[in-house]
């Protein structure tokens, strides 16, 4: 019986790529500015305007504990900056961030998020293009190939665990924001 070798690296796009066009995009449809905003509970995380206008989803650099409930807003902008964006720019950027920045630098994060539900979503998506695009171009021993130095303490991990890694959060966030939608959607019409 002939074996073959397994292409971790199109499986594992294969995976992100699966669940971004059946499950994720589809529930971001219609999504407005005011469901966009959405705190279902006070006091809860969300992306709003600084002193300087410019948006940034709430939160300090540390974990919460216990977390707080999040916005729509701010879940599609932990998946499309926390996930997507920064490790693009981490990994594959255009060198506008020196390459002494590991991937939790800030320096990656973007200076302005967007205030509207289209916007967000606009965004998202090329967050997500972008990453996709990276990952996708990756041959077998890129897949295998130790992070390095921009993985800080995960530098001895291969890029295909942040890759799962990334997955993972897109799937969790990304169905979290499925039911915050539900939620959004049953109180509307129940009052």
């Amino acid at each position: 019986m002939a074996t073959t070798e397994l292409d971790w690296g199109r499986l594992l796009v294969g995976q992100l790529e699966f669940y971004w066009d059946m499950h994720l995009l589809p529930r971001l449809k219609g999504l407005t500015d005011e469901e966009y905003h959405w705190e279902p509970v006070p006091g809860g995380w969300g992306v709003r305007a600084g002193a300087d206008g410019r948006f940034r989803a709430d939160g300090p650099a540390t974990q919460a504990d216990p977390p707080p409930v999040t916005t729509i807003a701010w879940r599609m902008m932990h998946i499309a900056v926390g996930c997507f964006a920064i490790r693009s720019s981490a990994f594959f950027g255009d060198g506008s961030v020196p390459d002494d920045a590991d991937m939790f630098d800030p320096r990656h994060e973007p200076p302005d998020l967007p205030a509207t539900a289209a916007g967000g979503v606009e965004f998202l998506e090329d967050a997500y293009r972008q990453w996709r695009g990276h990952i996708s171009a990756l041959d077998e021993i890129a897949v295998r190939t130790p992070l390095g130095p921009k993985g800080a303490y995960f530098s001895d991990e291969p890029m295909a665990a942040l890759i799962l890694h990334i997955n993972r959060e897109t799937m969790h966030h990304g169905g979290e924001i499925g039911v915050l939608r539900d939620l959004y959607r049953h109180l509307a019409t129940t009052g």
